[in-house]
């Protein structure tokens, strides 16, 4: 089999435009690869037509509109164009069931319309996150409903993302993409294809299951160590020492070939992937005869930390004599990571709520975040700015630090506050200067194992 993609002009079709299939589809665009994008969500496909991107990732908005108007990038909803194609890559969206199970709609669905456009010569790659063995035993299969035969007629790989919101355009340029191919023709080709039309490295897997493992191993590892950090955090609160200072000099040691790199703590885990990718390789696994346990034992440790923050809250407000059912809280930051405006999963939300059924007055503002969605994931109104939130407010709880708050004028929002206030650092992981800076504004500050 030749592989149409060796040719020097090809055109490569994006099916799922959603946060990782958008940024693909752009960059690979914008590298000056004919991209067609194919998305069932037509009002999403409406708005990429014109320019627009409904995404907040920095950067990807303005990518969009650049693409579209040199042409290279097309958007539709029909899978026909996927004949055109030399590369199809598929990134659909992999949502599990609350026992981990995938649902597996998106994937049979794609794998399906695009098996009745294949012609022979091309390579497909697919990015969604899968339990292994379901690209080789599900996704292959159903590919093959066309007449062709997988390995012979068109080639098959994994190559899974690694992307993380707020650095996407920039990790997609960078990071070393891992590739397991259908044989190691296919892999081969699959490498090629990354390395000269986005300039990346790869990394070679020798199976399409190892390179699935790869993906759920990476979000297994950082859903661990976060939970790492958050146990050791409030184990340090316990015995009244700082939490960063451990974590930065214990970093310090070397180990193995690197160091040891413990992450920070902070209000939960959330976003599409590290809530829901490690419960599916745990009931992968529990198929299998398998049971991991630090997967149970990570979820629930960054499971209790929205309750464990609010509770932060709830205290420090009763230790500057205000109740909670007599107290304003004025939210700062609501999505699931800094840097973001992704509300997805994001843990914020029950500590919202919790501070809500505790009898709180609650104010939220988010300058990263769509109103609208802020509505619907709330149930509140957002504030217009943050002078509105903090307006009386009894806590300022700053639970998702974006850079753009760096700008704020403290000294200017305490003078709204009410006379007694905590300040919670609920991400911001602020140094001494800073907090020094704050409580001599008259701030009171608590922060997740200061």
């Amino acid at each position: 089999m030749r592989f149409l993609l060796d040719r020097e002009e090809i055109t490569v079709s994006v099916v799922g435009l959603g946060y990782v299939g958008s940024c693909v589809a752009v960059s690979l665009a914008d590298n000056g690869v004919d991209v067609v994008g194919i998305d069932v969500d037509a009002s999403l496909v409406e708005e990429m037509d014109a320019g627009r991107c409904r995404l907040k990732e920095p950067g990807l908005p303005e990518l969009v509109a650049r693409v579209r108007e040199t042409g290279r990038l097309r958007v539709t909803t029909d899978y026909a164009p996927v004949s055109e194609a030399d590369v199809v890559v598929v990134a659909v969206g992999t949502p599990v069931q609350e026992n981990g199970a995938l649902v597996e709609t998106q994937v049979r669905s794609a794998a399906t319309e695009i098996g009745r456009h294949l012609r022979p010569g091309q390579l497909v790659i697919f990015k969604s996150t899968v339990p292994p063995g379901t690209t080789r035993d599900m996704v292959a299969p159903l590919l093959e409903g066309g007449g062709l035969t997988c390995g012979e007629d068109f080639g098959l790989a994994f190559c899974p993302e690694r992307l993380s919101q707020g650095n996407a355009l920039a990790e997609i340029r960078r990071l070393p993409v891992v590739v397991g191919g259908w044989d190691a023709r296919t892999g081969a080709a699959a490498e090629r294809f990354w390395r000269s039309r986005l300039g990346v490295e790869t990394v070679s897997c020798s199976s399409i299951e190892a390179a699935e493992t790869v993906k759920l191993l990476n979000n297994w590892w950082i859903d661990h160590n976060i939970a790492l950090a958050n146990e050791l955090a409030r184990y340090c609160s316990a015995i009244g020492v700082d939490a960063m200072e451990v974590i930065a000099a214990t970093n310090e040691v070397p180990k193995g070939r690197g160091s040891i790199n413990v992450l920070s703590p902070g209000v939960g885990v959330g976003g599409s992937c590290l809530t829901k990718d490690p419960w599916m390789l745990w009931r992968s696994a529990r198929e299998r005869g398998v049971h991991l346990s630090t997967v149970v034992a990570a979820r629930e440790a960054n499971d209790a930390m929205p309750g464990y923050v609010a509770e932060l809250v709830t205290d420090g407000l009763a230790a500057l004599g205000t109740s909670a059912d007599r107290s304003r809280v004025a939210v700062l930051g609501l999505s699931f990571k800094n840097n973001t405006g992704d509300l997805r999963a994001t843990p914020t939300l029950p500590v919202v709520s919790a501070l809500r059924e505790a009898g709180a007055e609650v104010a939220v503002f988010d300058p990263l975040a769509d109103p609208d969605e802020i509505r619907k994931e709330f149930g509140l109104e957002p504030s217009a700015g943050v002078e509105e939130a903090v307006a009386g407010a009894h806590c300022l709880a700053v639970l998702a630090w974006h850079d753009e708050f760096a700008e704020l004028d403290m000294a200017g929002l305490r003078a709204l506050t009410a006379p007694e206030c905590l300040f919670l650092d609920g991400r911001a992981h602020f140094d001494d200067q800073t907090i020094e800076s704050l409580t001599g504004l008259g701030f009171t500050y608590r922060g997740i194992g200061r």
